[in-house]
């Protein structure tokens, strides 16, 4: 009998609803010179930013040209710019002013708990980290 109720236990968390990820997203910011990015929680961003590590924000939300051919969206050398932290959102403002009729792009690595059926179901593999490309034209 108590197999069956450890088996019962086990289904119902194996059922149980998993938090969901933030939904993030990008938008012009200051007259089409910056690109706003939402959607992390702001004591996170905060404490990535105190992070002194230069160019830590280049290395978590790298902005990109869009090319014209798209298979190579991965080979584009990275936007420089200037990151800043404003209200939960962070801001980037490029060191070269960004191109009217240009699309870029900016990857959000998406860092969740770990969830070892993931692995197991082949949803994940092990050494990649999934990511989103968030599109902005200007």
């Amino acid at each position: 009998m108590k197999k069956a109720a450890w088996i019962l236990l086990l289904f119902c968390f194996a059922c149980t609803s998993k938090p969901k990820a933030p939904v993030a997203y990008i938008s012009s910011a200051d007259s089409n010179r910056s690109v706003k990015f939402k959607g992390l929680d702001y004591a996170i961003v905060s404490e990535i930013n105190r992070d002194p590590i230069p160019g830590i924000w280049e290395n978590l939300l790298p902005v990109y040209r869009m090319p014209a051919d798209t298979d190579l969206k991965n080979y584009q050398p990275v936007q420089h710019g200037l990151y800043i932290l404003k209200d939960s959102a962070v801001i980037f403002t490029p060191d070269t002013p960004f191109v009217k009729g240009q699309t870029y792009f900016m990857r959000y690595y998406q860092f969740k708990g770990e969830n070892i059926w993931d692995y197991i179901k082949g949803k994940k593999r092990l050494g990649r980290v999934g990511y989103s490309d968030l599109v902005i034209r200007f």
